[in-house]
């Protein structure tokens, strides 16, 4: 009949209407706890990911200050290996120097030798040695910088000049005398030298005036870069 048609129409409606008004709700509550898991994964995430950002900003921190300390130990290394290179250059042109005055120098380790042997008679000896020893001492000031002198007790004095860069003018000083054995003996070192013995038994041995002259004022020089 029409009113049971009319009825049947009107509950499907019905229905209809629950059905969509049921399925929407599932479907809000659905996206609503979906974009809550969401929030949460994201914060956890966020949370991770600005601790590791952290992290890894000490790191750069870390590396970045070891890298300044490479950059700066570098730069010493260089300022180092610079200073070698004058010091080798200078050793090398006194060296250069040492040769041409080694006659000299040896002239004058013989007339020592000498005044020693003759000490009763120095009249005429002693005036020849003291116009040598004018001429070497004027030679050695001249190119060296270095000064000889006699003290007492038939003592040699060698005063060096030009060593320290920074005060060419500061003397370093070294006494030499024979002793009764007839032996080179320094007897004083300003300032000293940890060589001072090693140089002293070449010379000993070597009976190389010369060279132990020259080996001193390189020991000499090398401690003013100290």
């Amino acid at each position: 009949t029409e009113d049971e048609i009319t009825l049947f129409e009107r509950d499907m409606k019905d229905f209809w209407i629950q059905f969509k008004i049921s399925y929407g709700t599932e479907q809000i509550n659905q996206t609503s706890a979906l974009r809550d898991l969401c929030k949460e994964t994201i914060e956890a995430l966020s949370e991770k990911w600005s601790k590791k950002l952290k992290e890894e900003d000490v790191m750069i921190d870390k590396i970045q200050e070891h890298n300044n300390e490479i950059v700066q130990q570098s730069k010493y290394v260089a300022e180092k290996e610079e200073q070698l290179t004058e010091v080798k250059l200078k050793l090398n042109q006194e060296e250069e120097q040492q040769k041409n005055l080694t006659d000299s120098i040896q002239e004058l380790k013989e007339e020592l030798m000498k005044k020693m042997e003759i000490k009763s008679s120095k009249n005429k000896a002693a005036k020849e040695k003291v116009e040598r020893v004018s001429k070497i001492k004027t030679l050695f000031k001249e190119h060296l910088g270095l000064e000889m002198r006699r003290i007492h007790d038939e003592q040699l004095q060698f005063i060096f000049r030009h060593i320290d860069h920074k005060d060419p003018d500061k003397p370093y000083m070294c006494t030499l005398s024979i002793n009764e054995q007839g032996d080179y003996e320094v007897t004083s070192c300003t300032p000293p030298l940890d060589c001072i013995a090693e140089l002293q038994l070449k010379l000993r041995e070597t009976n190389n005036f010369s060279a132990f002259v020259a080996n001193i004022r390189k020991a000499f020089t090398a401690l003013s870069y100290k």
